[in-house]
Parts: C-alpha cells; sequence; structure tokens
C-alpha cells in the first residue's frame, strides 16, 4: 500500500471512530514520504526527537504555499501567526507574556486555586440533567464545563454565545485533506471566523486597558516584566489562541475519557471508588485516546536523518501523536488502556517547548468531571457505540455522546 493510500485512510471520517488499526500499519515504517509531499513519522522516538529539534519549525511562515493551504495555515496580513505558530525567539517572549498571569513563576497557584470552583461547575452542570433518562456527554457536560472555566480565566462573558460558532470553526481548520472545493470554502469560513473572533476580543481587550480586572485579558492589556507588554495585535492572537485551544482539546479528553470508561466498566468502578485513580488515569487517556492525533504543520529547515530516512531541507512534516503513543516499542500492552500505567511519558501534550500550554489545566479538569460524573451517574450505559465523530481528524473526538442514566446521586 502506498503512504498517499494509508493517510488518506486516516484521515477518512469513515474511519474516525479507529484509526489506530491504521497507525499501526503506518508504523511499519517509521518515516514515509506521502505523494502528495508531506513526510509522516508515526513512532515514538522519532516523533519526540523531532518535537526537541531546533531544525524543525513551527512557524507558519516557513510552510510551502501549497503546504500552507492544505493546512489552513495561509497567512492573513492583518492578522500574524500565535506564539502556537511561531518559533525562537518570538515564540519565547509570547509565550512567557501569556504564562505570566496563568502559571508558574509568575501566578503559581493559578490553576491550582481553581480547584474548588471548577469542582463547582461540574457539580452544577451534572445537578442540571437531574429527571433526564439520557444525557449528550457533549452537550451537557464536556462542552460547558471547559468553555465555562477558560471563559472565566481570560474574562470573555460566558453567556456571549457569539464565540463558539467562530471557536469551532477555526478548530476544524487543522484537518488536512479535503477535496479541492471542500479546502476552499474551509479556508474562506477559517479566515472569516479569525477576523471575526479577533475584531470581538480586540473590543474586550481595549475595555480591560481602560478598567482593568483580575483576569487574564486585563494581564495582556497592561504587560508586565522583562518582556515589555503585547503589542494590540499579539494580544488579540493570544488571547483568540487561549480561548479556542482552552477548551476544544479538552472537550474530546473528557468525552474519550469517558467513552472509555464506559467500554471498561472494571474501571469505572475503580475510580469510583479510588480517588487517587484519577490522575494516573487521566494520563493513560492523554497516550491511549488523545484529543490531539497529528500535527500536521511543520517544516524543516535543514537535511534531517530520521530511522535512515533523510528529510530534506523544507519538507513538510507530519507527526502522528496518536501513532507514537501507541508504539509498542516504547509502551508495554500498547493497545490496552492501563489505568495506573507505569513511565507513562505519552506524547498527548506533545513535548519540548511547544508542550501544550494550558496542560495542567486540562489535566485537572479531566480528573474533576470523570470522578465527579462516575460517582453520579447511576448506571450510565453507551446507547450507542461508535458514537457520532465530529469531522476533524486532528481533534479527534465524538460530536455525541448519548448515555441513558438511572438518574443522578448526591
Amino acid at each position: 500500500m502506498t503512504s498517499v493510500a494509508l493517510l488518506h485512510r486516516i484521515t477518512d471520517f469513515a474511519n474516525r471512530p479507529d484509526p489506530y488499526p491504521l497507525y499501526a500499519e503506518l508504523r511499519r515504517t517509521p518515516v514515509v514520504r506521502d505523494e502528495a509531499g508531506p513526510y509522516l513519522v508515526s513512532t515514538y522516538w522519532e516523533i519526540r526527537s523531532l518535537l526537541h529539534d531546533p531544525r524543525i519549525s513551527s512557524d507558519a511562515r516557513n510552510l510551502t504555499a501549497e503546504a500552507a493551504r492544505a493546512t489552513g495555515q495561509d497567512q492573513d496580513p492583518d492578522l500574524p501567526p500565535n506564539f502556537l505558530r511561531l518559533d525562537p525567539p518570538e515564540h519565547d517572549r509570547l509565550r512567557r507574556l501569556a504564562m505570566a498571569p496563568f502559571g508558574p513563576p509568575d501566578t503559581p497557584r493559578r490553576v491550582y486555586d481553581m480547584h474548588g470552583e471548577l469542582t463547582d461547575v461540574v457539580a452544577g452542570l451534572i445537578d442540571g440533567c437531574r429527571g433526564k433518562e439520557q444525557i449528550d456527554l457533549v452537550d451537557d457536560i464536556s462542552y460547558p464545563f471547559p468553555v465555562t472555566v477558560i471563559c472565566r480565566l481570560l474574562g470573555v462573558p460566558r453567556e456571549d454565545e457569539k464565540f463558539h460558532e467562530w471557536a469551532d470553526t477555526i478548530a476544524a481548520g487543522p484537518d488536512p485533506v479535503v477535496t479541492d472545493e471542500e479546502r476552499e470554502a474551509k479556508l474562506d469560513s477559517v479566515r472569516r471566523a479569525r477576523r471575526e473572533l479577533a475584531g470581538y476580543l480586540a473590543g474586550l481587550i481595549e475595555e480591560r486597558r481602560r478598567s482593568p480586572r483580575d483576569d487574564m485579558l486585563s494581564a495582556m492589556a497592561a504587560g508586565h516584566g522583562a518582556d515589555g507588554r503585547m503589542s494590540p495585535v499579539e494580544a488579540v492572537t493570544t488571547s483568540a489562541l487561549l480561548l479556542v485551544a482552552g477548551h476544544e482539546t479538552t472537550v474530546n479528553l473528557i468525552t474519550n475519557g469517558m467513552l472509555t470508561l464506559l467500554r471498561n466498566p472494571d474501571v469505572l468502578q475503580r475510580l469510583r471508588a479510588e480517588s487517587d485513580l484519577a490522575a494516573p488515569l487521566v494520563e493513560e487517556l492523554l497516550r491511549f485516546e488523545p484529543p490531539v492525533q497529528m500535527l500536521p504543520q511543520r517544516t524543516t529547515l535543514a537535511d534531517i536523518d530520521i530511522a535512515g530516512t533523510i528529510i530534506p531541507k523544507g519538507a513538510s512534516v507530519y507527526l502522528m501523536l496518536a501513532s507514537g503513543s501507541r508504539d509498542p516499542q516504547r509502551f508495554t500492552d500498547a493497545d490496552r488502556f492501563i489505568p495506573d500505567r507505569a513511565d507513562n511519558q505519552h506524547l498527548g501534550f506533545g513535548h519540548g517547548l511547544h508542550a501544550c500550554f494550558g496542560a495542567p489545566l486540562a489535566r485537572l479538569e479531566a480528573q474533576l468531571a470523570l470522578t465527579a460524573l462516575v460517582r453520579r451517574l447511576d448506571a450510565p450505559r453507551l446507547v450507542e457505540d461508535p458514537p457520532p465523530y465530529r469531522p476533524n481528524a486532528v481533534l479527534r473526538g465524538p460530536r455525541h455522546l448519548p448515555i441513558a442514566i438511572g438518574g443522578i446521586k448526591g
């Protein structure tokens, strides 16, 4: 089978419920070149080495025009890339400025101190399901929970629903394989959503500049420290990134997690009885059913020898994270869900300087949500398996997860 046929199958919506046998097929050759151009890297150690390799660029401006169009990263002259799509030193400065109001070293207890508030949000959402015989986990819990949290952190009004459609459109942008006609329509909608979201956030940031509050938008508007302050455009692109990334991946993490638990009732019972299991269980979910399946937007800045294959300078590279986290050369029983797996250095949050900015918050949200769900949902069971999935092959997760329940406990 040619690599292009395999990549097409991996990104084919028909295989969204279970792409893992295709990843196993891909791992037979750690590095292959797709006939359309990009190199696919599928094994753990090779992916991890490239995530730490300065010869691999995340800067969208280094993509070829064709690769940029294919992955929704074509440049908008009015809206430059966010720091996730930049290389050092620009990346490092903007990431430090964004981290200052979010976590260590400037705000080390920000996430930790949200524990009680997050617990209350989850409890309220579950209470809202009383009287139902069936819930949709996505619509009822795993979507509104992280959206509420990131809105409170940033200072975006939760009741303002306008940004939801923009965020969904932008999050769907990285899907790497569609027809030319669909690609152009998608790119038009992504550009429009980016600009409309940018205009919305610019207004909020200007409000915070005049009247600061205790939120991240105010901190970005004010700026402080050795790195100075963000420009108005940098504040907009950074806040847009945090708003979209701050909930899209967590929605999938919680939903994939509950789906996995319902498929493994013995593990569900263990989590119900063992509160200490939540932390390692979420790490195993990040390995076993990661919300981010691949990074299709990297470019080589020099010739790189990976597993005996030379990836030439200027090539487009797809890092197949979900495949690497199921690599049997790194993980024993890689296709088995082991909730207390030891030495679980998965690729679920990436690695290196672009490791997930919001990982501590996502971990806590998933731990609290899954623990509360298994303890308070009475006799939960899947209504359909597999459930309906989102179209996106990069940010993979169910669009809906219908669960029949006997009621709400507590």
